[in-house]
């Protein structure tokens, strides 16, 4: 059936680790006493339309460049035939819309509901834009980012900073420096997911022309890449936690560290499909992370 395309096409396991980041700001401001539940379920609504769009694009944009005919990983749906690129484009523009407009509602609650605050809106407005142009340019165009290494980077910025900072700003309307520690934590830690993927396609990548930090490194430089990712967003967690001189079950998230050590070992020892499913594993390792976190925020 064709929405059984659509719903693989929409990738639906990547999209806990793009509620991380949203997901640890709201538990940040309510850490400063400031949580807002309509902003916490309009940043959710937002980064789902946003990881989506995402998705989409990347489907789109590897098959338009050839890309996919030599992929290792699961399976894309217009380079298979079973979605057209017409109707791909067309999910496309529907997502940009309702990315768009799911973000603008989130922008008038958080700064104009109460009292006007144009700058903080045009500002936050110009970040979900770029977080829009992000989305799509990641595999589409004449010189996607992604092909060239800098997907890191991205991911970084906005599965980190934009989202950590940004939503914890939304509902609280102020800024605290050491928020930036728990934020570049899930930042990295996602970071992580795109590395294994990456590093599952060196070949494929290679053969396309698709330059990752993998592929730029090799596979005994990249797994070093990788050890350090998982390692200093743990350590930033802790430091943040040390700083501010939280109790002892604010700890509770190192519960994950046999799953990232079973992480790391995956990714030194297997082999391109065999890496499939530590995928996954990050990205719910991810998730419980921020769970685990947010359990020790909560927990008095």
């Amino acid at each position: 059936m064709q929405i059984n395309y659509w719903i693989r096409a929409f990738r639906l396991r990547t999209l806990p680790l793009a509620l991380c980041s949203v997901g640890m700001g709201a538990i940040l401001a309510y850490q400063y006493g400031s949580l807002q539940k309509k902003i916490f379920w309009l940043t959710i609504a937002t980064t789902i339309f946003l990881q989506i769009l995402s998705n989409l694009a990347n489907d789109y944009g590897d098959a338009r460049s050839g890309i996919d005919q030599a992929r290792t990983g699961e399976q894309r749906m217009v380079q298979s035939g079973l979605i057209s690129h017409k109707s791909m484009l067309k999910a496309i523009i529907v997502f940009v819309f309702l990315s768009l407009f799911s973000g603008i509602w989130l922008l008038y609650e958080a700064f104009f509901k109460n009292k006007v605050q144009i700058y903080h809106f045009l500002s936050f407005l110009v970040v979900g834009l770029l977080a829009i142009v992000a989305a799509i340019t990641y595999t589409v165009g004449k010189k996607p980012y992604g092909y060239v290494g800098l997907g890191d980077l991205a991911v970084l910025i906005f599965f980190g900073w934009v989202g950590v900072i940004g939503s914890f700003y939304l509902h609280t309307q102020e800024w605290k420096p050491l928020i930036i520690l728990p934020a570049t934590s899930c930042g990295l830690f996602s970071v992580a997911v795109l590395n294994i993927n990456n590093i599952r396609d060196i070949g494929s990548d290679s053969r396309a022309g698709k330059n990752s930090i993998p592929v730029r490194l090799g596979k005994v430089k990249a797994t070093w890449y990788h050890y350090f990712l998982l390692t200093f967003a743990t350590l930033l967690a802790i430091f943040y936690n040390l700083l501010i001189s939280a109790r002892f079950q604010a700890y509770l998230f190192l519960i994950i560290l046999p799953l990232l050590w079973k992480n790391a070992w995956a990714v030194r020892n297997l082999q391109g499909l065999q890496l499939d499913s530590y995928l996954k594993q990050m990205a719910l390792t991810t998730l419980l992370f921020v769970v685990l976190f947010g359990i020790g925020v909560y927990w008095k």
